[in-house]
C-alpha cells in the first residue's frame, strides 16, 4: 500500500470541528465506493506477510464476528498484518453527544458505535495509528471514524495503543457519525480505490433503554 494513496483515502472524510469534539464524517461531496468489484491481486505493498498468514481477498463479504487479515501500512516506514474482527454495531442517538457543542450539520447525523477486535499478526509496530476501517452508509459513502479531544465514555473511539507490535491485541469502540439522518449499512476495509473493499454486515442493535427510577419512596427501617 502506498502512503500517498492512503492519505487520499483519508481525505475523503470532511472534518467538522466543535469546541470539545472532533467529528469526522463524509457528506455528499465525498467519493462513493466503486460499484464494480475488480479482480486484482491481494494488496500487500511493502508489508512483510509472515509464513502461514493468509491475507483476505479483496471483495470478501463477512458477517459481524468474522475476521479479515489485511496488510496495513499507515506510512512508508511502518506496516504489519492486522487481523480485524467487527464484533458488533450499535445505533446511538445524537442526544448521546449532548455535552458537546455541535453545529447544525453534526446534529443532523446519527452516531453508530462499532466494536472491533484488532490483533497484530505481522512483524511491524503500528501503534498510535487509526484502526483502518470505514463505515458505509445508505448512499454508498465512506465515513471515517470520529475522534474526541476528551474521553467519550460510551465509545472512546481511539487510535491503536502504543506500542502495538507483533502479538499485541486490543478491542476498540469506534464512533461513526452518519450524516443527514442516514443509516449505516456496513463496515469496510479498503486500502486503495483500485481494490474492492472487504466489508462486514450484520444485525445492528439498539442500545438498551435506561431503566426508569422508581418513584416509590424507600421504606424506613422498622423500629424494634
Amino acid at each position: 500500500m502506498h502512503n500517498g494513496a492512503m492519505i487520499r483515502l483519508l481525505r475523503l472524510a470532511c472534518v467538522v470541528l466543535a469546541s470539545t469534539l472532533v467529528v469526522s464524517a463524509c457528506s455528499g461531496e465525498a467519493e462513493k465506493r466503486p460499484t464494480d468489484r475488480p479482480s486484482v491481486a491481494v494488496p500487500s505493498g511493502d508489508v512483510s506477510v509472515p509464513e502461514g498468514v493468509e491475507l483476505t481477498e479483496p471483495g470478501t463479504d463477512l458477517a459481524f464476528g468474522e475476521t479479515a487479515r489485511v496488510a496495513y501500512e499507515p506510512n512508508p516506514k511502518r506496516g504489519t498484518v492486522l487481523a480485524l474482527t467487527v464484533r458488533s454495531v450499535t445505533k446511538g442517538s445524537i442526544r448521546d453527544l449532548s455535552r458537546y457543542q455541535l453545529d447544525a450539520r453534526t446534529k443532523a447525523s446519527v452516531p453508530y458505535y462499532v466494536r472491533v477486535k484488532v490483533a497484530n499478526v505481522g512483524d511491524g509496530n503500528v501503534g498510535k495509528s487509526p484502526v483502518p476501517l470505514w463505515a458505509v452508509d445508505n448512499t454508498d459513502t465512506l465515513i471515517q471514524a470520529s475522534s474526541f479531544t476528551n474521553t467519550f465514555r460510551r465509545c472512546p473511539s481511539q487510535q491503536l495503543p502504543t506500542p502495538f507490535g507483533p502479538g499485541k491485541r486490543t478491542t476498540q469502540c469506534l464512533v461513526y457519525l452518519v450524516p443527514n439522518h442516514g443509516k449505516l449499512t456496513g463496515i469496510s476495509f479498503r486500502p486503495l480505490q483500485a481494490f474492492a473493499p472487504i466489508e462486514w454486515t450484520g444485525k445492528i442493535t439498539k442500545p438498551k433503554p435506561h431503566k426508569a427510577k422508581s418513584k416509590k419512596a424507600k421504606k424506613g427501617k422498622k423500629k424494634s
